[in-house]
């Protein structure tokens, strides 16, 4: 089984990776997680993401659950690269984390994770 888990960093991302071990550990998965980020971004930016993505690891690895990391780096928004990456690599469930957004932050932001729920071809959990 593969389990993919969308990480930014933020509360329900951390909610998210807690979630993804728990399930990790009950089915004997493997988990991929990935930060998305935009073109462009600074050096700096990347490396942070990197350092970030190597903790993810860690954690992981203290229970003895395989996880892959993955900085993607595409110029898509992160819900596309979610939905994309779980395509090309059978994922069998993906584990966003939500925060509520107004109306008004959702139509200039728009909603990662709806557009995860609504595109990905497999089952989607969130966590918030």
């Amino acid at each position: 089984m593969k389990i993919l888990v969308g990480y930014d960093g933020g509360a329900p991302a951390k909610k998210a990776l807690q979630l993804a071990k728990k399930h990790a550990l009950a089915f004997g998965a493997t988990v991929h997680v990935i930060t998305s980020m935009d073109k462009g971004n600074s050096l700096e930016a990347e490396n942070r993401a990197l350092e970030n993505l190597e903790k993810v690891k860690s954690l992981f690895a203290e229970d003895g659950i395989k996880c892959q990391t993955h900085l993607l780096i595409r110029g898509t928004f992160p819900g596309e690269d979610i939905v994309d990456f779980a395509k090309d690599n059978k994922v069998d469930e993906i584990i966003v984390g939500v925060k509520k957004l107004s109306r008004v932050g959702k139509l200039l932001m728009g909603s990662n994770a709806q557009f995860v729920i609504l595109e990905a071809q497999c089952p989607v959990v969130c966590v918030k």
